[in-house]
């Protein structure tokens, strides 16, 4: 019932309906940070494929060239040089393509 306690109505005051949205509201967060991890790669990938295509290069490639480079930087470090280190990028994408 303490957890319920903000809810609207009888969510708030009958013991078995409170019981059955805090069990609901925790199965949604669970689930809403997976999709939270989900949605952020997302974003990554699309800000490297961006960023990528104005060199010339896909997103397939690019990373595929940066692994045999052995450069072991993650989407997100990629997607925020990207962002805020253009000329870094392009370097990194000149790695990728050799």
């Amino acid at each position: 019932m303490k957890q319920a306690s903000g809810y609207y109505g009888s969510r708030s005051t009958r013991f078995k309906v409170a019981h059955e949205t805090v069990l609901r509201a925790m199965a949604l967060m669970f689930r809403g940070r997976k999709e939270r991890k989900r949605d952020f790669r997302r974003l990554w990938v699309v800000r490297i494929n961006a960023a990528a295509r104005a060199l010339g290069l896909s997103y397939s490639r690019l990373m595929g060239g940066l692994k045999r480079a052995r450069v072991d930087l993650d989407r997100k470090s990629l997607a925020d040089l990207a962002l805020s280190d253009p000329k870094g990028f392009a370097t990194l994408a000149e790695m990728a393509k050799a």
